[in-house]
């Protein structure tokens, strides 16, 4: 059984909460790395993020207001790849062509069913090696020109 880490600010607090018991209900293992009042999105992004660095988590969720910023934050992280998808579409490819290990969400702009949708695309969908695998390569290539030694972490 595949264990998904997830964390969120307290924006993002109450659809992580919902889509931690989603993930339970179809059968992930999740390990929640919290959220509260005064959480800030940076900080438990890069708490995630370093845990998919350093393999203990094949993926994660981060839920914040927007996304953006859980995303920016996590991609902070040598070796992770976040994106932020609102739709199946992107959610599927962020998966499917750039191997994201980290969905980010925010809960102001997507309704808690559509964000379950968004999830389910993202967790079966599978990295397709073929013409994006030079594209990740490269994603690879410059984790380790700016954090040399780090970059294979993930």
């Amino acid at each position: 059984m595949e264990a998904i880490a997830i964390g969120a600010d307290d924006a993002g607090a109450p659809l992580k909460e919902r889509l931690a018991a989603y993930l339970q209900q179809r059968g992930f293992q999740v390990k929640d790395f919290g959220n509260g009042e005064g959480v800030d999105y940076p900080d438990v992004a890069a708490e995630v993020a370093e845990a998919v660095a350093r393999g203990e988590h094949d993926r994660a969720l981060l839920v914040c207001g927007t996304g953006l910023g859980m995303a920016i934050a996590a991609n902070k992280v040598p070796g992770v790849r976040a994106a932020t998808a609102h739709d199946p579409y992107s959610a599927e490819r962020a998966r499917k062509s750039n191997n994201a290990q980290v969905l980010t969400m925010g809960a102001r702009v997507i309704a808690p069913e559509a964000a379950e949708l968004v999830l389910d695309h993202w967790l079966t969908a599978e990295f397709e090696p073929g013409p994006s695998s030079p594209k990740v390569a490269k994603l690879e290539a410059l984790d380790a020109r700016y954090h040399p030694g780090r970059g294979d972490q993930a």
